[in-house]
């Protein structure tokens, strides 16, 4: 037998309920306000908060970027209320209980309804404050960024984030969905939360949500108010660009790059592939820097990503690639001097010259040997510079060149957040076509697009006005002829026999106890690739918190600088990934602009035979090729 009391405050409804199941519940409901002075009608709502049975689900462990599977695995009863729980569960008490958290993401395929789902379950874990971006649309660069910049009417700020995501993987009722929780710092959790994480997934026996709390109207921006067993709980809906924008007007020059837009000479195209770039598109290349409109391509969010991979490469950015003259076919029209592409979830780019393409690993040196003079951020000298392991050595010169602190970490932004948090780092980046810098702690596709608008505007601020244009091509043949070229190329195999693949890893990990035996396999491939001087499996000791990560890619490094990397990807959502990485690094400036095919050959051919690629994966080629 219930017993209930009610009574009306300011226009809201307070009932409290005393329930036999010992659960003591006061809600009190603020109507929604849609407009100002507009309000939806007042309603008795009751919820309870409830726990609710569960038992565990096989394989919820969070990879480099949280949990991804196929949305109809999400679908399962209780799938992701059991992981939301699992996180709470292990995060301390101080960041859920009277806590502010933001919910949000890329808008793909179940989004909306997760979202609803975290809100209930956040209520019910005392949580104090929900921020939610308009349409449950925030880029994760944008999350990050609202993180550590946005405070609330109260003074409150956020102490972390469920961002609602799986990247660069296609969207849709059949394809993926993802989920990861970032910290107080906006950067993702690190291993020592998502290890408890999925030990928690393992034991889980219960859940908490207030089942009964009515869905939140996310499409309009206004506050929710609602109040509980542990005091009020608020939902807050917020415009999604505006920290944002203001954050990147802080960091560029906007008025040289809106010269740049302007110039007769310039030429431009941004396409967000129908991911949440499309949300600041608009606001910033067009409101902001004066962009044509028509300049944008594929800028309207869509659940599906418009049927297509939001994986802004050479193999997914159809449109792009052939609008900028590279694809097969040629042009209607001359191609823009510039283009850029975003993935899903907007944290990832892709940098296009006119019938250029420029490697995300010749991006992010670039961009740290420019950047003092570029950028108004960093006028004052840069902190250190840091890489992936897989990424090409291309940052490396340019960090030993300028005596710059330079750090190669395991793939994964959370170890960049660390070396960023201690002061040590202040440009990052990784051969997954990621870029970023200090200013949040995700990589950020727009930025690395703002960074490069950034420096054709200081390479051209005295020729905009008929001289001949400083292209994208000129600004990498110019690096090169001053750092050296380091030839580079990635094979991905996706969607590989997990088996297969772990015993590839496991083979090419037992002939490295015998470098003469490798250089043997080699020599019997090719005669012409340098011997192999060292061979190990990546192992990274994180110099601010001492942790270790173990197993973090296969390596082997030759006499002339070359490297072939072995590694299994955490970002599919099905299946296993092996990325094989090739470089070659080459000083001599009139051998720099062979083509990368033609001088990576050798490599290719003694990687894909020394690791029996095909033996092991049944496959004859490559998925996609960078």
């Amino acid at each position: 037998m219930a017993m209930f009391s009610c009574s009306r405050t300011r226009g809201a409804l307070h009932l409290c309920i005393l329930s036999d199941s010992n659960f003591v519940f006061s809600y009190l409901a603020y109507p929604f306000a849609r407009s100002e002075g507009a309000r939806k009608e007042e309603k008795m709502v009751v919820f309870e908060v409830t726990r609710k049975e569960t038992t565990p689900f096989d394989g919820q462990k969070p990879g480099t970027s949280g949990l991804r599977k196929k949305v109809v695995v999400f679908q399962q009863p209780n799938y992701l209320h059991n992981f939301v729980q699992s996180t709470f569960d292990a995060l301390t008490s101080e960041k859920v209980k009277g806590a502010t958290l933001v919910v949000s993401g890329d808008g793909r395929y179940f989004s909306k309804d997760a979202i609803q789902i975290i809100i209930k379950m956040a209520a019910a874990n005392g949580v104090r404050s929900i921020w939610v971006g308009l349409n449950g649309l925030l880029s994760t660069p944008a999350v990050s960024c609202v993180i550590r910049e946005r405070v609330g009417a109260d003074g409150s700020k956020a102490t972390g984030a469920f961002i609602l995501t799986a990247s660069h993987n296609p969207g849709g009722p059949h394809e993926d969905f993802g989920i990861k929780y970032n910290m107080e710092n906006g950067g993702p959790a690190p291993e020592a939360i998502t290890d408890k994480i999925y030990a928690n997934t393992k034991t889980i026996k219960e859940y908490l949500i207030a089942e009964n709390l009515p869905d939140v109207d996310i499409s309009t921006i206004g506050v929710t108010k609602f109040t509980g067993p542990e005091g009020g709980y608020d939902v807050e809906v917020f415009d999604s660009a505006s920290d944002y924008v203001e954050l990147m007007k802080s960091i560029f020059d906007f008025e040289s790059i809106q010269k740049l837009l302007a110039s007769p000479n310039f030429t431009f195209c941004y396409d967000a592939l129908h991911g949440v770039a499309g949300a600041y598109a608009k606001r910033i290349f067009v409101e902001e820097l004066g962009a044509k409109e028509s300049s944008l391509l594929n800028c309207t969010p869509k659940e599906d990503f418009g049927g297509g991979h939001p994986d802004p490469n050479l193999t997914y950015a159809k449109e792009l690639v052939l609008r900028m003259g590279l694809g097969k076919s040629n042009p209607q029209d001359e191609p823009p001097e510039f283009g850029a592409a975003a993935d899903g979830d907007a944290d990832r780019n892709m940098i296009l010259g006119k019938r250029f393409f420029v490697t995300p690993s010749d991006s992010v040196a670039i961009i740290a040997a420019n950047a003092v003079q570029s950028i108004p951020y960093f006028s004052s000298g840069l902190k250190g510079v840091a890489r992936s392991m897989p990424t090409s050595a291309a940052l490396d010169v340019v960090a030993q060149n300028l005596s710059l602190k330079f750090f190669e970490v395991p793939t994964g932004w959370k170890f960049f957040g660390n070396l960023m948090d201690a002061g040590l780092c202040s440009i990052c980046g990784e051969e997954s076509f990621g870029t970023g810098s200090d200013h949040i702690r995700e990589k950020d596709g727009i930025w690395a697009v703002l960074a490069w608008l950034s420096i054709l505007a200081y390479k051209n601020k005295d020729n905009l006005n008929g001289g001949k244009l400083v292209t994208v091509e000129d600004i990498v043949h110019q690096h090169w002829a001053t750092y050296g070229r380091h030839f580079y190329t990635r094979y991905d195999y996706e969607n590989v026999d997990a088996a297969g693949a772990k015993e590839l890893m496991s083979y090419l990990v037992n002939i490295q106890s015998s470098l003469q035996e490798v250089n043997k396999i080699i020599k019997a491939i090719r005669l012409d690739v340098s011997d192999v001087v060292d061979a190990d499996e990546f192992e990274y000791k994180d110099p601010v918190d001492g942790s270790v990560s173990k197993h973090q890619g296969i390596r082997f490094l030759f006499a002339d600088g070359s490297r072939l990397v072995f590694r299994l990807s955490g970002t599919g959502s099905e299946g296993a990934t092996i990325r094989l990485y090739i470089e070659q690094y080459v000083k001599d400036s009139s051998k720099t602009s062979r083509d990368s095919q033609e001088a990576l050959a050798p490599l290719v051919e003694v990687a894909l035979k020394l690791s029996k690629m095909k033996e092991f994966t049944g496959r004859s080629a490559p998925t996609v090729i960078t």
